[in-house]
């Protein structure tokens, strides 16, 4: 069964930094796309971050962009997301997933449960 399990997740205050951790099994996913999406209460879910699955490429929404840094271990199959400079509008629950199309299109059949990620003013 492939599972993605997300975690690192917790309250913060505005400015601060938190590491999300996306630990898969099942499968190994070092021949995919990896990303992070986000759903904030009462939104929809959106994209956040990508990374190719040879490291070489990233892509990062408009939002989070210089902020934020994907990256991943293809040895331990597991993807990281790096956030820094946290504002309230970056509460949600953070989720990561297979990118079905590149750059940022998920493929739906794998959603985890997510890690919250709480920013105080």
């Amino acid at each position: 069964q492939v599972q993605l399990v997300e975690s690192g997740g917790g309250l913060v205050q505005a400015g601060g930094s938190l590491r999300l951790s996306c630990a898969a099994s099942g499968r190994t996913f070092r021949n995919d796309n990896m990303g992070w999406f986000r759903q904030a209460p009462g939104k929809e879910r959106e994209f956040v971050a990508s990374v190719a699955w040879t490291s070489t490429a990233q892509f990062y929404s408009t939002s989070v962009k210089g902020r934020f840094t994907i990256s991943r271990d293809n040895v331990k199959n597991t993807v990281y997301l790096q956030m820094n400079n946290l504002t309230p509008d970056d509460t949600a629950v953070y989720y990561c997933n297979v990118i079905q199309d590149w750059p940022s299109t998920p493929f739906n059949d794998y959603w985890g449960q997510g890690t919250q990620v709480t920013v105080s003013s």
